[in-house]
C-alpha cells in the first residue's frame, strides 16, 4: 500500500500545549521506518500546517477558540487527504491536537461522496469531543470536532471543507471513553452514536467490546480511525495532553487496530495528542508508531 504520513502539529484546539511537537516525536520514534519495514510505500508530508504559533494569535469566540487558524489548517488537511484517498492510497494523518479530524474526515467524505461509499469512523478517545459551541466548558475546538463533523454546532465547523454533515452519528463507535462531559453526553444519546466505555470494557470483556466493534462497521463501506492518545491510560501513555487513569492498556489497543485492520475497510487514520512535553523517553510516541503498524497489518505472527 501506499502510505501517505500527513505531519499535523496544529495545537490551537486545546489549552495544553507540546501537541504541536507530536508529528516529530512520531517522526523520530521511527514511524516511516516501521511501515516501510512491513511492506508498505511511505511519502511524507511535513509542510501542510502553515500558520502562525498559537502565542501570537487571539482566540476570538470565547466558545470557538481559534476558529480561523483552525479551520484554514483543515480545509488544507482536507484537500491533501481527498486527492489522497481519491487515487486509493492510505493518509495517515499525524496530530496534533484532535481538531484536525475536521480536515482528515472532510477529506475522506469528499472522495466518499463521488465514489457513493458510506464512511464509519471508530473514534478511540476518552472524551467524546461532542461539545458544541453551545454546550463546550471550555472552548476548546478539539473538544467541538466530531460533533461538527456530524453536522452539529457553528457553520464554520459543520460546513468545513463542503458543505454539509461528513458523517452520520449513526455510524460513529466511541471506544474507550471514560470522561464525557453532560452537555455532550446528551447530544450523543440524541444522536445515536454508539459507545463502548471504560465501564462496558469492563463488563463486558474486552474481547467482546472489539467483536461488537467489528460487527458494528458491517453496515459502512470505509472506516476513519481516529486514535487519540489519551484513551490509554497513562502507565502507558504519560505523553499525552489529558492523561485519566483507568484507560486501556497498550495490549488492549494494539489488539482493537490489529482487529479493525481484519475488516479491510479502513481507508484514512489519524494519532493524535502525543506530547512530547510530558512524554517519559519517547514511550507514548513509540507506542503510536507500534499502534500505526498494527492498523496498517502488521501481526505477531
Amino acid at each position: 500500500m501506499n502510505v501517505h504520513i500527513l505531519e499535523m502539529p496544529l495545537d490551537f484546539g486545546a489549552s495544553r500545549h507540546g501537541s504541536d511537537m507530536g508529528p516529530s516525536a512520531i517522526r523520530l520514534a521511527g514511524i516511516k521506518e516501521k511501515l516501510e519495514s512491513i511492506g508498505h510505500t511511505t511519502y511524507v508530508h511535513t509542510d501542510i500546517f502553515k500558520a502562525t504559533a498559537q502565542e501570537y494569535e487571539k482566540p476570538g469566540n470565547p466558545n470557538a477558540k481559534y476558529l480561523k487558524p483552525i479551520v484554514k489548517a483543515c480545509n488544507t488537511l482536507a484537500s491533501e487527504v481527498e486527492i489522497i484517498t481519491s487515487e486509493g492510497d492510505f493518509p495517515l494523518v499525524l496530530g496534533g491536537d484532535h481538531s484536525i479530524v475536521l480536515g482528515s474526515l472532510a477529506g475522506l467524505a469528499a472522495t466518499a461522496h463521488k465514489t457513493k461509499q458510506t464512511i464509519g469512523v471508530l473514534y478511540v478517545d476518552a472524551h467524546g469531543d461532542f461539545n458544541t459551541h453551545e454546550t463546550t466548558p471550555s472552548g476548546n475546538i478539539h473538544g467541538e470536532c466530531l460533533a461538527a463533523s456530524a453536522g452539529l454546532g457553528l457553520p464554520e465547523l459543520t460546513n468545513l471543507y463542503f458543505e454539509g454533515q461528513k458523517v452520520d452519528p449513526k455510524n460513529i463507535c466511541f471506544v474507550g471513553s471514560r470522561d464525557l462531559d453532560p452537555g455532550e453526553k446528551k447530544l450523543m444519546k440524541e444522536s445515536g452514536v454508539t459507545v463502548f466505555t471504560m465501564s462496558d470494557i469492563d463488563r463486558q470483556g474486552f474481547d467482546t467490546v472489539v467483536e461488537k466493534v467489528k460487527a458494528f462497521f458491517k453496515k459502512v463501506d470505509i472506516i476513519h480511525v481516529s486514535f487519540d492518545m489519551d484513551c490509554l491510560d497513562p502507565m502507558f501513555a504519560p505523553g499525552t495532553g489529558i492523561p485519566l487513569p483507568g484507560g486501556l492498556t497498550n495490549r488492549e489497543a494494539l489488539l482493537l487496530m490489529e482487529e479493525i485492520a481484519t475488516t479491510k475497510k479502513v481507508k484514512s487514520a489519524e494519532i493524535v495528542e502525543v506530547n512530547p512535553i510530558l512524554d517519559v523517553r519517547n514511550q507514548t510516541a513509540i507506542l503510536a508508531v507500534n499502534l500505526a503498524a498494527r492498523l496498517l497489518g502488521e501481526t505477531l505472527y
